[in-house]
């Protein structure tokens, strides 16, 4: 018996670097796939709106290339290299501003963001995949578009950041959806474990994703 115990506590530390290598493995592959089915459909909007404003808004035509070369080298980050908030929900308004030039009025946001704390760690590409459910779920399916709200703040030893966007109208279909989700909760296991969680819910109207991280300042090593 106790050369079974000791064997156990000896393996426990190997089983649990080996899953975790393993996890972040699965977690890598994921994101790539998420990425290869977001890059492409995104550019093909993005460029197209950018060559409609060439001509007749050239300074927001070359905004726009800009925010476009920051989102796709924020997606060239290692998944798993925490980064500062503030970079992060940067990220996350040069997205917006993006969908909001192809949307027009269509798409509103509201911002309520000021008492998030900017150096607290987080994953890259945290909240980008959530926006562009909330846009194609929740604004591009309406006629009308809607608004989306960011809002969140530090409760505690906590982060939370709340997504909102109005439902989908019935019939809509949800393809991919929850593939985002699914993916950023494996992120957050293999970052934070169960200190982080993404919840979602929903009332009449309204669709919410719920993220909560530690509040864990960030450092540049």
């Amino acid at each position: 018996a106790v050369g079974i115990i000791t064997v156990v506590l000896f393996r426990y530390p190997l089983m649990r670097v080996r899953w975790r290598a393993q996890l972040m493995a699965q977690s890598d592959a994921r994101v790539q796939a998420l990425q290869a089915r977001i890059q492409p459909h995104f550019l093909f909007n993005s460029l197209n709106t950018i060559a409609s404003l060439v001509h007749n808004d050239p300074d927001n035509a070359e905004a726009a290339t800009l925010d476009l070369a920051d989102i796709f080298r924020g997606s060239m980050r290692r998944p798993d290299q925490l980064i500062p908030l503030e970079a992060e929900l940067r990220l996350a308004r040069q997205y917006l501003d993006m969908e909001k030039r192809r949307l027009g009025d269509r798409l509103k946001v509201e911002w309520r963001v000021d008492d998030l704390p900017s150096n607290a760690a987080v994953l890259p590409l945290m909240l980008q995949p959530l926006l562009e459910n909330a846009v194609a779920h929740g604004i591009q399916a309406h006629a009308d578009g809607g608004t989306l709200s960011v809002y969140g703040r530090a409760e505690g030893d906590q982060v939370v950041i709340t997504i909102g966007n109005p439902l989908a109208p019935e019939g809509h279909s949800a393809r991919g959806h929850g593939i985002a989700i699914d993916n950023i909760r494996e992120r957050l296991v293999y970052a934070f474990g169960a200190r982080a969680q993404l919840l979602t819910n929903r009332d009449d109207e309204q669709f919410y994703a719920v993220m909560v991280v530690p509040h864990v300042e960030h450092t540049d090593r």
